[in-house]
């Protein structure tokens, strides 16, 4: 992502009174005498605590998704088949789904009973199926629901969610507005793969990540099936609808590159867009193996949106990007979208080192130095506003010490090892070791230590938690 513009009663018989004894005690007891206790309703991350649940772990979604015919307005028609882990003997668990309206849940196969409370949904499946529900099975939820999907507002003012384009409609979900189309486990730190089938009126197109594996036409209506196998966190999931212009490609390498841009768009993209085989190229010699089976770009109208946004395989764009911006959201392919913050705290990892590619870019093509740029983020006073391992608040973690401080952060730890090879040899480990997984700040610089051998607790103390801005010696 690129910094963002400010601009986001039941009443029971006394015969129910036993049941809620037992579920008010926590546990169930089912078929064969397991007992259950219900999944967590948020996963406590220190930004968003309700945000994803606990108890299991998403595998895979496979989502059918049906856009109406009312253009930017339409309504949505969805099947979400989410298969799931259970990491604890489950009685009920949580789905995270805003706004939307729930049509029919089952689990296994059997109805479960839904409660909604805002953004959550509490499903308490049929006894039936408490087998499945054990710690390290594998168990099935299936939900049918619909209506208009709304655009939610951050807590910075962006918008996010379910956004009406002039022509036509894209998803962006970073950080929680996935839950406006879909439901599932919405929360960086649970990756799964996904098929996504988006069924949209005849002569429009349906983008999303991962590889296309089919598009049928029948009635007026074209269903495009999209597949991504590499594990994926839910904010990275994206759909755009509208009439773009979709171009396959491929690499030297033979690496699959799909663009779909915006008519309006097009002439001045062109150019740049051109350039993704030669940065991804770039970034692998930087930062190891492109993480991912296909590259690309998704480039709408500028006013789609307020901000660039790293969806995985192919990021959205409002409008034309220019090459840094283009090296930026390529760059997190590596940094944030194979190797994922294990919470919101860690957002200054794929922002920190997302910029420092531009950094790096800019010097390797005759720009100014990576010295420079260095210079300039310490000389920025917007950089010193706090520390960026630890944002104020939710409307903080897209302002510029996340980004610029992040950067210098990974230069001082450059400097400290004054040893280039060295340095992106640790880089290139740091991504393999974590690769289509999750890291924290405290795992990075455990690594960073582990592997250069230095105790950087004066950098860490100074330059990454500090709360001013250090003498540079």
């Amino acid at each position: 992502m690129h910094p963002r513009s400010a601009a986001r009663r039941t009443a029971l018989g006394a015969a129910l009174l036993p049941v809620l004894a037992v579920l008010a005690a926590g546990c169930t007891a089912g078929r064969g005498g397991v007992v259950g206790t219900p999944g967590g309703a948020g996963l406590r991350d220190p930004y968003f605590p309700r945000l994803g649940n606990g108890g299991y772990d998403v595998t895979h979604y496979a989502l059918d998704l049906e856009l109406g015919s009312g253009g930017p307005s339409a309504r949505l028609s969805g099947t979400a088949v989410i298969t799931a882990r259970a990491t604890q003997d489950l009685s009920a668990f949580n789905l995270d789904l805003a706004g939307l309206e729930v049509r029919s849940v089952t689990v296994e196969g059997l109805p479960a009973a839904v409660n909604r409370a805002g953004t959550e949904l509490t499903l308490r499946p049929d006894s039936e199926v408490a087998d499945r529900l054990r710690e390290g099975r594998t168990f099935r939820t299936v939900v049918r629901y619909g209506g208009s999907p709304r655009t939610v507002t951050d807590a910075d003012g962006s918008e996010e969610g379910w956004l009406r384009t002039a022509r036509g409609t894209v998803a962006l979900g970073e950080p929680a507005g996935s839950m406006a189309w879909f439901p599932g486990n919405h929360h960086p730190s649970d990756k799964a793969s996904y098929d996504i089938r988006i069924t949209v009126p005849e002569g429009r197109s349906a983008v999303s990540n991962g590889e296309l594996e089919s598009r049928r036409t029948t009635g007026g209506r074209t269903t495009f099936h999209w597949r991504v196998r590499e594990p994926m966190a839910s904010h990275l999931a994206t759909v755009a609808v509208g009439p773009y212009a979709v171009r396959s490609t491929v690499t030297g390498d033979g690496l699959p590159v799909v663009t779909a841009v915006d008519p309006g768009s097009a002439g001045a993209s062109a150019a740049v867009l051109a350039r993704i085989p030669e940065v991804v190229a770039w970034g692998e010699k930087r930062f190891g193996p492109y993480p991912f089976s296909s590259a690309g770009a998704i480039v709408g109208s500028p006013g789609d949106a307020g901000y660039a946004l790293e969806t995985q395989n192919r990021p959205f764009f409002p409008g034309p990007p220019d090459t840094g911006l283009l090296v930026h959201e390529l760059a997190h392919q590596w940094f944030g979208n194979s190797v994922t913050p294990r919470s919101w705290r860690d957002m200054w990892l794929n922002e920190g080192f997302a910029t420092y590619a531009e950094w790096l870019w800019s010097e390797d093509h005759g720009g100014p130095s990576v010295r420079e740029s260095f210079g300039t983020a310490y000389a920025d006073d917007a950089n010193w506003a706090f520390p960026p391992s630890r944002p104020p608040g939710p409307a903080d973690l897209s302002r510029p010490p996340v980004y610029g401080r992040g950067a210098m952060v990974v230069h001082r730890v450059r400097q400290e090892m004054d040893d280039d090879a060295a340095f992106f040899r640790l880089v290139r480990g740091w991504l393999k070791d974590h690769r289509h997984g999750n890291a924290s700040t405290d795992d990075f610089t455990a690594y960073v230590e582990e592997k250069s051998g230095l105790d950087l607790t004066e950098l860490w103390d100074t330059w990454l938690d500090g709360g001013s801005r250090p003498a540079l010696g």
